[in-house]
């Protein structure tokens, strides 16, 4: 009898587990664009987007080699059958306060038909015990621009990931100081370099997983991004898919004449959509 009661709960335990395992997309936050995460957003081909859910992993796990893997901790992203390659594993478990884990991957470049500038995608995370999840479909854009951030100061600014070319400084106050980095306001008439995801296509696109060229020809924008530096446009100096980073885009600037501040707004227009005007930098005289 104990023994068919113990049978009994096991397979009951074994049926739950199972069913706990099976990844879950967060229909509300199905994909995301990686710098700028806007709900709502369609993301790009080649660029960085994240989606979020439950049972994804136990662990969490950045991309060591490239090209990037279409595996990474035992979980795989599909966008419309296509394999997605695989940045980075987030588990709830391991940070206190996240609400679900997370998966960060390329957009694969065939993810839009040639020609295209709209269109939707059906995507599918998989795990190695769980099985696959159910799809879930994604609008998509030819281009759709996100900034990213480093972190938020203690005044509650959103600092961009951001450079002064000539020392490799941050375009930050004096006072806000980062381990291993410099800090000073960025100056006008200087090269600021941007780091940015979802510029789409590029001349000499890569293979997916794959940087852009790291030489000339390089693996430039098809179209120019404008920049705004406290509402002023910034003459663009280039724009290229990162030579080091997949799915990750440089913009070089030159700083235009604004007004000095330690809060300035940084805006990335591109495809009618413009980035969030929280991010802003130092500008000194």
């Amino acid at each position: 009898m104990r023994t068919g009661f113990l049978v009994v709960v096991l397979a009951l335990l074994g049926a739950a587990l199972a069913a706990a395992q099976a990844p879950v997309i967060d229909p509300t936050r199905t994909g995301e664009n990686g710098a700028s995460f806007v709900q709502g957003q369609a993301v790009a081909p080649g660029s960085l987007v994240t989606i979020f859910g439950n049972n994804f992993s136990s662990s969490t796990a950045v991309f060591s080699t490239v090209p990037i893997s279409n595996t990474l901790a035992g979980v795989s992203v599909t966008v419309n059958n296509l394999p997605a390659p695989m940045v980075q594993v987030v588990s709830k478990s391991s940070f206190p306060g996240l609400q679900s884990d997370q998966v960060s991957v390329q957009l694969p470049w065939a993810g839009l038909p040639a020609g295209t500038a709209t269109g939707s995608a059906s995507v599918v995370v998989s795990t190695a015990t769980g099985g696959a999840s159910a799809p879930v479909t994604i609008p998509l854009s030819s281009i759709s621009p996100g900034l990213f951030r480093i972190f938020t100061d203690s005044t509650g600014v959103n600092r961009p990931a951001a450079y002064n070319n000539s020392d490799i400084s941050l375009p930050l106050p004096p006072s806000i100081q980062v381990p291993g980095y410099t800090s000073r306001p960025s100056k006008p008439g200087e090269v600021l370099v941007l780091w940015a995801t979802g510029l789409g296509p590029v001349t000499n696109q890569p293979a997916d997983g794959s940087p852009g060229l790291g030489q000339s020809p390089f693996s430039a924008t098809t179209t120019t991004p404008v920049v705004l530096v406290g509402g002023v446009q910034a003459t663009i100096v280039y724009s290229v898919l990162s030579p080091q980073y997949p799915s990750m885009y440089q913009i070089a600037i030159t700083v235009p004449n604004v007004p000095p501040g330690n809060a300035v707004p940084l805006q990335i227009q591109m495809n009618g959509v413009t980035t969030t005007n929280t991010n802003q930098i130092a500008i000194g005289q």
